[in-house]
């Protein structure tokens, strides 16, 4: 069994920073990529940042220059620093991590539970 918990959301001021926080526990054999999906209300999920084993990073056109992506290959922890908040940038951010259990299994989705980030104007 996996699990992804995520810390650090909160209410901030546009123009203020956040810093969120999340680690991968269980039943890990490798983790291949993990990141940071978000869901404002009404809204599908979408990608925010993403970062591989080896540190390649990918993000939202949305948040470039502004968010900052992190990870920790030997704790299975993932950051994302958010700075110049803006109240669009409010939502629900999930964890993701695509990883395996063993050397022999698949590469699996999973997901924390989500920490709600809210920008006031």
């Amino acid at each position: 069994q996996v699990q992804l918990e995520e810390s650090g959301g909160g209410l901030v001021q546009a123009g203020g920073s956040l810093r969120l926080s999340c680690a991968a526990s269980g039943r890990i054999f490798s983790i291949n990529v993990m990141g940071w999906y978000r869901q404002a209300p009404g809204k599908q999920r979408e990608l925010v940042a993403t970062i591989s084993s080896s540190g390649r990073t990918n993000y939202a056109d949305s948040v470039k220059g502004r968010f900052t992506i992190s990870r920790d290959n030997a704790k299975n922890t993932v950051s994302l620093q958010m700075n110049s908040l803006k109240p669009e940038d409010t939502a629900v951010y999930y964890c993701y991590a695509a990883l395996r259990t063993s050397m022999t299994s698949a590469l699996y989705d999973y997901w924390g539970q989500g920490t709600q980030v809210t920008v006031s104007s």
